[in-house]
């Protein structure tokens, strides 16, 4: 993209140079005045050289005939490693949903690798057709209350910020930490401060803690569920994401609260988003057009979409219609149902009626070649003498009730309730009949020495616990996928079968899988780092249908149990979860017993 400054530029836009490139007869959606103008928009050799209702000389033209014209859109806040694919395939499924920019918070990868896991992600996504950009992730581990395969402190976060792609310091989930001024996470806001912005993470975080939160200088949360807490948030100076993702569906409590006075404190995000719903549902162009169906007004909406990410972020060249900005375009029919039908990158077409162009198939291809992933292969450890005795639960005498993590299919909070235990055999056991299964976290990130420069991390055994909401009865689910340190999470009514799912994951190198009767219905491998596959999205789009299609089989009441499921162990959202320490009562910070007694809660 050439520069603003060079004169042949300033030369275009003054029109002494002709475009390389114009859209004729565009409605074009104005995000700074939030109105659609009829115009002619011109592109030289990348940047947006013209937008007028004059003569436009060009090289080529494209007549629009009254169609719409907006700009690219960006995701705020967007974890690549939930796609399951690498960044290639994922540009090629995402912009043809118009979208031209994402923030990757690569904190998945970096729970199980560390700073080369961060490193190989920004590889891959080198010299691709989309702004990639990236925050550095501030919690890894994301909390005390679990073993993950690295620890990153300030100091190993500093190197990335030399990369200009590394814009912000990423969600700030260690909350507590920042209230009550640990002196860690102070030194990483300092450095986030010192180098960019600093994004946040604060569920149902209120009153003067908030004031706390806010007040370090953290400038965004991307966690409010209920229309108060969003409402606090942006009143204490807080950008809310709204999120619309594959595991939390927030438009519909949230939409509600944005209006002319507050819209520009708003910016939509996915955060998790599976390839079959970014393929078939779109993704930040489903987040339009779900809060245009809830009411909001769709050139709001497409501001929200667009610049005021570009502005929260202080990236000056993208985010609008204007001359000197990138050629990041999209055109479209009807604001009343925003779906793209042509899509343009620093000028470039790359995809039509929801497909990539040839153009961008060619650029794909041509563009940087895969960086050597060996060392992000087996990372699978099971714990020494891992045996199905070792999912077993000895009952406690007397004991009338056990907690229960209650799963939601749509949020990652979770629910607690207390439940009678079913006892087999001296052990408290799976009750399907009650909806009652069990459910382990097992550590499976190898145990290191050392620390620092980048973090080595590993250790930790196997928690236990029961969980409501699956539905099904006599198989297992299993993944290691678990955010967000990634341990191998499973769910099933015997410990027969999520023995055998977590064998079939340790040989796959990584993955989800369905199982039955000590048989493997389904697996999808993910052999990266066990979050990730290296094979084409339409391929792995498949692996995922067949794992639904079974999990279906055996009478999951989920449409997708692998993304709660991937929840159940991130001990930063409220309120129980399970990690390989045990049960957490997040609102606590602690770790509680399976009996609850006196004084346990």
């Amino acid at each position: 993209m050439i520069p603003r400054t060079d004169p042949n530029f300033l030369a275009a836009c003054r029109g002494d140079l002709p475009a390389d490139l114009a859209f004729d007869n565009a409605r074009v959606v104005n995000v700074f005045t939030r109105t659609v103008e009829e115009a002619r928009v011109g592109v030289f050799q990348g940047r947006l050289c013209a937008v007028s209702d004059g003569p436009l000389q060009a090289a080529r033209t494209v007549d629009l005939g009254g169609r719409f014209l907006a700009p690219g859109l960006i995701d705020a806040h967007m974890h690549i490693e939930s796609t399951m694919l690498l960044p290639r395939e994922f540009v090629a499924l995402a912009a043809p949903h118009a979208t031209t920019g994402v923030v990757l918070d690569p904190h998945e990868i970096a729970n199980v690798l560390g700073l080369p896991g961060i490193r190989l992600l920004m590889d891959a996504s080198d010299a691709l057709p989309m702004h990639i950009l990236y925050a550095a992730p501030s919690c890894v581990p994301s909390s005390a209350f679990e073993h993950s395969g690295a620890r990153l402190e300030a100091a190993d976060l500093r190197p990335l910020f030399d990369d200009p792609r590394v814009i912000a310091l990423a969600e700030m989930m260690n909350f507590p930490g920042v209230v009550h001024a640990d002196s860690a996470v102070l030194d990483k806001l300092r450095l986030g401060h010192e180098r960019g912005t600093i994004d946040g993470h604060a569920p149902g975080l209120s009153g003067r803690a908030l004031g706390a939160y806010a007040g370090s200088g953290i400038s965004s949360d991307h966690e409010c569920t209920t229309p108060e807490e969003a409402r606090e948030k942006i009143a204490r100076g807080l950008r809310v994401f709204l999120r619309e993702g594959s595991a939390a569906h927030n438009l519909e409590a949230l939409v509600p609260v944005v209006n002319d006075r507050n819209a520009a404190r708003f910016c939509f995000c996915t955060d998790d988003r599976h390839p079959d719903d970014l393929q078939r549902d779109g993704h930040i162009d489903h987040a339009i057009r779900t809060a245009v169906r809830l009411g909001l007004d769709p050139v709001t909406a497409l501001a929200m979409g667009s610049l005021h990410v570009a502005e929260h972020y202080g990236l000056h060249d993208l985010g609008a219609i204007a001359p000197g900005k990138s050629a990041d375009l999209f055109v479209f029919e009807d604001l009343a149902d925003i779906r793209p039908t042509a899509v343009y990158w620093q000028g470039e077409h790359v995809a039509q009626n929801g497909n990539p162009t040839p153009e961008l198939t060619r650029r794909l291809d041509q563009g940087t070649p895969q960086p050597d992933d060996t060392f992000a292969r087996g990372s699978v450890h099971l714990p020494e003498g891992f045996g199905e005795d070792t999912l077993a639960l000895p009952a406690q005498p007397g004991a009338e009730a056990v907690r229960v993590i209650v799963a939601d299919p749509h949020q990652l909070w979770t629910e607690e309730e207390h439940h009678p235990p079913r006892v087999e055999d001296g052990h408290f056991v799976a009750d399907p009949d009650r909806d009652l299964l069990k459910m382990g976290v097992v550590a499976r990130h190898a145990p290191e020495p050392g620390g620092g420069n980048g973090g080595s991390g590993g250790g930790g055994g196997v928690g236990l616990g029961f969980v409501r909401g699956f539905g099904f009865r006599n198989a297992a689910l299993a993944s290691t996928v678990g955010h967000d340190a990634h341990n191998l999470a499973l769910v099933g009514d015997n410990d027969r079968d999520m023995h055998h799912a977590a064998l079939a994951l340790r040989d796959a190198g990584g993955g989800q899988c369905v199982v039955r009767d000590g048989r493997v219905l389904a697996l999808l491998p993910l052999p990266i780092a066990g979050l990730l596959s290296d094979q084409p999205a339409s391929t792995v789009i498949d692996q995922q249908r067949a794992l639904l299609d079974a999990a279906r089989a055996i009478g999951c009441a989920m449409d997708d149990p692998f993304m709660p499921l991937s929840f159940l162990s991130l001990p930063v959202i409220p309120r129980l979860k399970l990690t390989d320490l045990g049960l957490i009562d997040v609102d606590a910070q602690r770790v509680v017993p399976l009996v609850p007694g006196p004084g346990s809660g």
